[in-house]
């Protein structure tokens, strides 16, 4: 028969009064802890951040406008002015005067003006083809009009914005960016928005409209650019 073992009794590291000890002290710190991370909290839900807004007051960024900008195309707006060097306002207000941003029934206007931001043929691929005069509708063929290679051939301003091969002024981003080349090598990138508006459209009234809408766009413009991004 097995010799039976005495059980030997093992000391607690800690002690029960020592434990009580703690549990009084760590009472306070957790409270001091709690506290100070709920009023970091409250403060930054205070805050008037862009980012927070309900959909009421997103739209209340723009409700001054006649027609508002849709969110969706202020990051082309941004980038297309960003590459070109021009003001992205200015590029929404085009394409506010020229189609509405983009919500006329037809985006091809009586004497040939085509796509979402009214280029004339001759102006997207180039004056220099054989077929351009007066107010620049041409006889370009379909298949030159999106041609890159024709483009730049003749000295066009259409721009193959999203790289699929094609330069489409009914592409929004094509033409987007089709208006900012044009504007920036019209004197937009250099400060000179009134000679560049104009070199868009020749009218003093254009003009005026242009950097109408232009102004109003400047002054919610970090607050929408914060938003659609």
């Amino acid at each position: 028969m097995a010799k039976s073992k005495s059980k030997i009794s093992k000391k607690p590291l800690i002690s029960p009064s020592f434990k009580l000890l703690l549990i009084f002290l760590l009472i306070p710190i957790s409270v001091t802890v709690y506290s100070m991370v709920f009023v970091t909290w409250k403060s930054m839900s205070d805050l008037p951040l862009v980012g927070f807004l309900s959909h009421k007051e997103k739209n209340q960024l723009q409700e001054k406008l006649d027609l508002q900008i849709p969110e969706e195309y202020i990051p082309i707006y941004v980038t297309a002015g960003e590459t070109y060097d021009v003001p992205w306002t200015l590029l929404a207000a085009h394409h506010r005067v020229e189609t509405r941003f983009s919500s006329m029934k037809t985006l091809v206007s009586p004497v040939g003006a085509e796509g979402h931001m009214q280029f004339m043929p001759c102006t997207f691929v180039g004056w220099s083809h054989p077929t351009c005069s007066d107010l620049g509708k041409g006889e370009i063929p379909k298949s030159d009009k999106t041609d890159p290679d024709i483009i730049r051939k003749y000295g066009g301003y259409g721009v193959d914005a999203n790289g699929d091969g094609v330069a489409d002024p009914f592409n929004l981003e094509d033409a987007i960016y089709s208006a900012a080349n044009y504007l920036s090598q019209s004197g937009a990138s250099d400060g000179e928005l009134k000679k560049a508006i104009f070199h868009y459209n020749h009218s003093e009234e254009y003009v005026d409209d242009i950097l109408y809408y232009y102004h109003q766009y400047e002054e919610i413009s970090d607050d929408l650019v914060k938003e659609a991004f």
